[in-house]
């Protein structure tokens, strides 16, 4: 996939606020310090499409990225960041729930884990949310590059073991940094968006 343009189409917090037409979204979902932004990033290959931030639970409302003009890709609030308040945790726990369960436009869902540890119980939990609703789901190892080589079958086991990854789901390990498998992902984001 050539990435030739990409336009931020505004962030929401409101379902019915979202972009209008029926153009296809891809959601970005993991933990608050998974890498979320630097995905988007590079896989995107743009430097700052998304702001990187060294201070987790940044992203608070649902962002869009118009890409190609023919997708967009939607970041949502990072998951399990006990710095943000129990409120806030709830607002957006919510407003994720409510954008994943009622908007049309959904097509799939890339849950992002660390590469380098087992899922935490909030994967856990937002992986069999969107099992348990059957919305297709991408699981993306990040920082893949961290993992030695001779590791990463290990690795790899103990996530797909985790999450009891179903077998009509994807695995990829991922590196943002050397944009190692970025033509798998892409390969699949097209599936869905045809």
């Amino acid at each position: 996939m050539i990435i030739h343009s990409v336009d931020f189409n505004g962030s929401h917090t409101e379902l019915d606020k979202c972009p209008l037409g029926d153009l296809p979204e891809i959601v970005i979902a993991g933990r608050s310090n998974v890498g979320k932004s630097s995905f988007i990033n590079s896989f995107l290959n743009r430097k700052n499409v998304a702001h990187t931030s060294g201070k987790p639970g940044k992203t608070q409302t649902l962002n869009f990225y118009l890409v190609n003009e023919l997708f967009h890709f939607v970041d949502v609030p990072g998951y399990g960041y006990a710095k943000v308040s129990k409120t806030d945790r709830q607002k957006f726990g919510e407003m994720i729930e409510n954008y994943l369960l009622n908007r049309d436009n959904l097509r799939l869902v890339i849950l992002l884990v660390d590469f380098r540890h087992k899922p935490s119980e909030d994967d856990f939990l937002m992986y069999n949310f969107l099992k348990s609703y059957g919305i297709p789901c991408l699981v993306v190892g990040t920082k893949s590059d961290k993992i030695s080589k001779n590791q990463r079958g290990k690795h790899e086991k103990i996530i797909k073991g985790e999450l009891n990854l179903h077998a009509d789901d994807f695995f990829v390990p991922y590196s943002s940094v050397l944009k190692t498998n970025r033509e798998t992902v892409a390969t699949i984001i097209e599936s869905f968006i045809k």
